[in-house]
């Protein structure tokens, strides 16, 4: 951490508990955000926050980033897919978008006209992306695209969407490509809203695509087939991003347990006092030292351009993992209250478990893992 980086979290801080904490419940009613939550974060300076300066964005670094995600996951907020946005669909344009396009686009992902979202889960295929249908076929100066995702973050709202389509599907993982598509385009369709068990006032949704036209230059990459290696090549920040929340949530929780322990009574005196809260309490508050320590690693190694799959791979496997496990013990704790949604430890005890699943399940990280044993 920096004086900068310091200074930055306060503003992340201040707009977090003013402009996302007191609209949880309106949120989950609405199962999506404020569009106009977009552009205010945008004139905050709060989007695009690691793309440089000469494509509208912050000039900063994934600090910056984690950041923010850092101060999101503490208010309580499980609804705004700036994550989505900001570390994964913007830096795929900046990555692999032509000069014409990221000076077309990426200005508006910092204003927040244009809400950014990634489309690889279809119906049929999740974490195993050769399977994928969505069909991209040229045609003259344009792709025409045809196929259906699903558990699309910032679906309801996106304008711009990176949708992975076979453009060979005879070549495997050869034969996955990138486009980007306006959503404006005719033959897109957003279908509905997902109910989930969790981060329910999140945009999750189902996106189809009927025979959308978009232009050729619109493939991200200098040539079709390269969009397994893109995902390859940016999946490691999306894992780390992940991790960022797990651990940040992690801390809230037992922030919460603890001040709300102390509070309670149970046989004339507080709940704190009794060694099963302490000893569980010991346990987690050590959990999440070591998962903040091993994150912290991470991040370094990342800004280095040092963090291979692999390890990002077992930041989130361990963070997520860890999570889940403290954050279940911390609702024990809460007893009867606990299972409350108004409480805000069963808000997260509900969010977080998508955590070992989205981005690659647990059971995908460990076979990342083991393929470097």
């Amino acid at each position: 951490m920096t004086q900068e980086l310091d200074d930055f979290r306060d503003l992340a801080r201040n707009f977090c508990q003013k402009e996302l904490a007191p609209n949880q419940e309106r949120w989950i009613e609405a199962k999506q955000v404020d569009r106009g939550l977009w552009t205010k974060a945008g004139e905050v300076g709060l989007l695009a926050l690691s793309i440089p300066e000469e494509y509208g964005g912050g000039g900063g670094s994934f600090a910056h980033e984690a950041v923010l995600y850092e101060e999101q996951a503490r208010s309580g907020d499980g609804a705004w897919g700036v994550s989505v946005h900001n570390g994964i669909v913007a830096h795929y344009l900046a990555a692999y978008a032509s000069e014409e396009k990221k000076k077309e686009w990426l200005p508006k992902f910092a204003s927040g006209s244009y809400v950014g979202a990634v489309a690889m889960t279809e119906p049929g295929t999740g974490s195993d992306l050769q399977g994928i249908k969505t069909r991209a076929v040229r045609d003259g100066d344009s792709y025409v695209i045809n196929g259906a995702k699903t558990f699309i973050t910032n679906g309801a709202h996106a304008d711009l969407v990176v949708v992975a389509c076979k453009t060979d599907p005879d070549a495997g993982a050869q034969g996955v490509s990138l486009i980007a598509v306006e959503t404006s385009a005719p033959g897109f369709r957003r279908g509905r809203v997902l109910d989930k068990v969790g981060l329910k006032g999140q945009d999750t949704a189902e996106l189809f695509f009927d025979d959308v036209r978009v232009p050729a230059e619109n493939l991200l990459g200098e040539q079709e087939g390269q969009g397994f290696i893109q995902l390859m090549q940016q999946l490691p920040q999306e894992r780390l991003i992940i991790a960022v929340t797990a651990v940040a949530g992690m801390e809230a929780a037992i922030d919460q347990t603890i001040a709300y322990t102390k509070e309670r009574t149970a046989f004339g005196r507080p709940v704190f006092g009794f060694q099963n809260t302490k000893f569980t309490l010991a346990e987690a508050a050590t959990e999440a030292a070591v998962a903040r320590a091993f994150l912290d690693q991470c991040i370094e190694r990342h800004l280095l351009g040092e963090l291979d799959v692999q390890g990002a791979a077992m930041a989130k496997l361990w963070t997520t993992e860890r999570v889940n496990k403290v954050i279940d013990d911390c609702v024990q704790l809460f007893g009867g209250y606990g299972y409350m949604m108004e409480y805000p430890i069963a808000r997260a005890w509900a969010d977080m478990r998508i955590s070992r699943i989205f981005g690659g399940t647990s059971e995908i990280m460990k076979e990342i893992i083991s393929r470097t044993l």
